[in-house]
């Protein structure tokens, strides 16, 4: 069996169709809905499996000032070094979380997009909101979804903050939104 027929069998035992990378055709919604599941799924575990758990065994605490703390990076701050990462990488695609209660300011919304996109995620977190917008010469899909507190740890941190303009978070509740952007060709 050739690799190009394990490959076509793996898929089709799977349920997936497979189309030669020339045919291949996947909207930016998928694009978008694709990413997001994945950084999701990897801060989602940072979260309950790395930070709650070594806290609760009063083995290390998170901080945001984690360098000189001599502590664990904060969930929010893993997320943003992964995106400067991807951005030093030059993939065409950027990810950030911004929030219309900010306890960082310069994760607030800049565009009007972000801002109707993190106001309709307030208002239903259930629902990702997706917008086309122009940011200097390149039109872009931006797709925006809740990022929800799943820790206490989140909440406390978040309704403690001495700069935080918001301190009534609940579990389950959108604190923010990750923002993902394509550039369209």
């Amino acid at each position: 069996m050739t690799t190009k027929t394990a490959i076509a069998a793996l898929a089709a035992a799977a349920g997936i169709a497979c189309v030669p990378v020339a045919q291949a055709q996947v909207t930016y919604k998928e694009m978008a809905d694709a990413m997001h599941a994945v950084m999701e799924a990897d801060r989602t575990v940072y979260t309950r499996v790395i930070v709650n758990r070594l806290q609760e065994e009063k083995v290390i605490k998170a901080s945001e000032h984690w360098k000189d703390d001599k502590a664990l990076a904060l969930p929010a701050q893993m997320f943003r070094y992964g995106a400067e990462m991807v951005a030093e990488k030059k993939m065409g695609f950027s990810y950030s979380l911004l929030s219309l209660w900010p306890v960082n300011k310069q994760n607030a919304a800049k565009t009007p997009a972000e801002k109707e996109g993190l106001e309709a995620i307030a208002r239903d977190a259930s629902k990702p909101f997706y917008k086309e917008e122009t940011l200097g010469k390149t039109r872009y899909f931006t797709a925006i979804y809740a990022d929800r507190a799943i820790s206490p740890a989140c909440i406390n941190c978040h309704n403690a903050h001495k700069d935080s303009p918001r301190t009534d978070f609940k579990m389950g509740e959108a604190m923010g939104g990750v923002v993902v952007r394509i550039p369209m060709k």
